[in-house]
């Protein structure tokens, strides 16, 4: 049980795990126990200490003694390479201690061939490059040189993480405590216990810009952790003034500052395009792009590598799409694998007890889910809006049928998504990051009914095919306001992917298109108070979330432009929908689009006599409205028909 007046030693935890057992001025239980929801416990005796002749500890001995912050924080980092076999961070290939490693590509100068080659004898030996460097082989194609970081690069980062801890002091563990309480579950790019054997020993075994990262990240729910909450938040703006040396364009390649550098970018506000540039440079300069399943690196390794990577994968996708700019990464260079359960290492036992943690499992799920959404987008990039995709389509039809397969895909994805991840499935006190991931499978939705009507302003379609293609934009629009509606404050002051806030931005504008392009007075009416209820939402959720600030200032900015456009009359339904309905179940069997005869019978009368669109009106109006989204639940368009059956199964 735990000890009413705490021990000078470590718990059995962090004996266990030969760490430091960090305490806060609090003095309750460790950084390690209160990440898992437990108490600290002095069952197991104290082990005997062995003494050296010399007076200074080995290592291992170093592990096990408690000691406070003050006096590790001038500690100098391990050599990891001695640790015992037991340890995490032996034989590591990116995690190494001021060692850096560069892949070996195939057409570098360092040959792989000559690489494989058995030496005849230590002179006759093949030289990789100089003398200071080694080649690891850690798999087929899987060549390394490991270069010692520069002695005086080393002492500047040591004094960097000086101040970066002066800055945060005496919050640091506090912090790192809430960061693997909240940012982590949602956005599982570090590997915990990795971080907190590091964070343990002292700061000064991190890196400049990862501990930056995960102070700056976890400052936005200072309120959140109990024992920081009655304290005065630190200045944010001492820890900003030395993110741009830590991410300079000059270092050293380490996959640690990826993570930093991906952590960096989810602060509300601060995505920047060319430091994503810089970190999928910095990726393939460590080898992020290759499969690692076979390499000689520890198991929690191979992990990080394929989270890391997919976490990158996103970034620059989503990136390429908010920031309307070419992708960097290509498919013909991508070779790591799905994610899978096994890549992340911690399960539902982990889930923090405290108020406004975040949920462990479902933010797995929401990362996995959201990457095979992301390889749907980069589809759609490549398929739509590169500069070779725009000259493929020659026409709207020929573009509408590039998007049918898309949006099966999308229906698909949909369908396999896991009843835990619906919306409305939250739990008392816990914040939920499931908001991301349905805007972001909305935003691919408007992104692709976009590239179609901004497409047949151009290049007209029939009057047939062009009500279906609006009323499918159109009901896309209406989803988004039906979603806006549903979330929640545990939704709303959740984690948030970087491009959410965009994600809004870009609904905004197809809004604007929608308007603008309309030619039905009534449409007008129905888009407009559409529009106006969109912006409603925004404004009354945007206190509790910064996100939102992008969209509400572009609808705010074109006041003149909606004003321009404001309907005379009497506001309109969404079309497609009857006003004044009385039978909840004949309105289901009229918005199901998929099953229903009588709707594909009214596509077919207007779609132009060609085999190629026998079924595009039923894929363009194939829209999982219902945000409570459920695999099992028919393909509908309204919520509140949704909600309904919902109920009644």
């Amino acid at each position: 049980m735990a000890s009413s007046s705490r021990p000078d030693r470590p718990c059995d935890a962090c004996r266990k795990r030969k760490i430091r057992c960090w305490v806060s001025d609090s003095g309750r239980d460790c950084a390690l126990c209160r990440s898992h929801g437990q108490q600290c416990t002095f069952i197991e005796a104290p082990p005997k200490k062995k003494r050296k002749q010399t007076d200074a500890a080995s290592p291992d001995e170093a592990v096990v003694v408690s000691v406070s912050p003050a006096t590790t924080q001038k500690e100098q980092p391990h050599d990891y390479s001695n640790f015992p076999e037991a340890s995490l961070l032996r034989q590591t290939l990116g995690h190494q201690h001021f060692r850096t490693n560069s892949y070996i590509g195939a057409t570098s100068s360092p040959s792989r061939l000559l690489l494989e080659l058995p030496a005849i004898s230590q002179l006759g030996k093949y030289r990789a490059s100089v003398p200071d460097c080694e080649v690891r082989r850690v798999g087929q194609n899987g060549y390394f040189l490991m270069l010692p970081d520069d002695q005086d690069v080393i002492n500047d980062q040591l004094e960097v993480l000086d101040r970066i801890e002066a800055t945060i002091s005496p919050h640091g563990p506090a912090l790192v405590e809430l960061y693997f309480r909240i940012v982590h579950p949602s956005f599982p790019i570090l590997h915990k216990d990795v971080f907190l054997v590091k964070y343990g020993r002292s700061y000064r075994e991190l890196t400049p810009a990862c501990l930056a990262a995960v102070y700056m990240l976890a400052l936005n729910w200072w309120s959140y952790s109990v024992d920081l909450a009655y304290f005065v938040k630190p200045d944010v703006l001492g820890l900003e003034q030395v993110v741009p040396c830590l991410m300079a364009f000059d270092k050293a390649a380490k996959v640690s500052d990826i993570q930093a550098g991906l952590l960096f970018l989810q602060r509300p506000r601060h995505d920047s395009w060319r430091l994503t540039a810089q970190l999928v440079a910095t990726a393939e300069e460590v080898g992020l792009h290759r499969d690692c399943t076979h390499w000689q690196i520890p198991d929690w390794e191979k992990g990080v590598r394929r989270r890391l990577a997919w976490a990158l994968f996103m970034q620059d996708k989503w990136g390429a799409l908010v920031h309307g700019r070419p992708s960097h990464i290509k498919v013909d260079n991508w070779e790591v694998f799905p994610l899978k359960q096994d890549d992340f290492p911690e399960n539902v036992e982990e889930d923090d007890v405290e108020q406004g943690s975040s949920e462990v499992e479902k933010g797995i799920l929401i990362f996995i889910h959201l990457s095979t959404l992301t390889q749907i987008l980069s589809d759609v990039i490549d398929e739509l809006f590169t500069v070779q995709a725009s000259k493929r389509h020659d026409s709207t039809v020929a573009l509408l049928q590039t998007v049918k397969p898309i949006q099966l895909r999308l229906k698909a994805w949909y369908s396999n998504l896991p009843s835990c991840l619906e919306l409305g499935t939250t739990q008392s006190r816990k914040l939920s990051a499931t908001g991301q991931l349905y805007l972001a499978y909305l935003t691919v939705e408007v992104t692709l009914h976009r590239a179609i009507v901004e497409s047949e302003m151009k290049q007209p379609l029939d009057a047939g095919l062009r009500r279906i293609t609006r009323e499918a934009a159109i009901m896309r629009f209406k989803s988004v306001v039906d979603f806006l509606k549903r979330l929640k404050p545990e939704h709303m002051q959740g984690f948030w992917h970087f491009a959410s806030g965009s994600c809004l931005a870009i609904i905004a504008t197809f809004s604007l298109v929608l308007l603008a392009t309309s030619t039905e007075p009534s449409e007008s009416r129905a888009i407009h108070s559409q529009i106006a209820e969109f912006r409603w939402l925004l404004n009354i959720n945007g206190p509790g979330a910064g996100f939102t600030k992008s969209a509400v200032d572009l609808l705010q900015s074109n006041a003149g432009f909606l004003a321009t456009y404001r309907p005379q009359g009497p506001p309109n339904v969404i079309p497609g929908h009857d006003q004044g309905r009385t039978d909840r179940s004949a309105d289901q069997t009229r918005s199901t689009s998929l099953s229903n005869t009588e709707s594909q019978d009214e596509a077919d009368s207007h779609i132009p006599n060609t085999q190629a669109f026998e079924n595009i009106a039923e894929d363009l109006q194939a829209l999982p409205a219902g945000i409570s989204f459920s695999p099992n639940q028919p393909w509908l368009y309204d919520f509140d028909d949704l909600v309904s059956q919902t109920c009644s199964t």
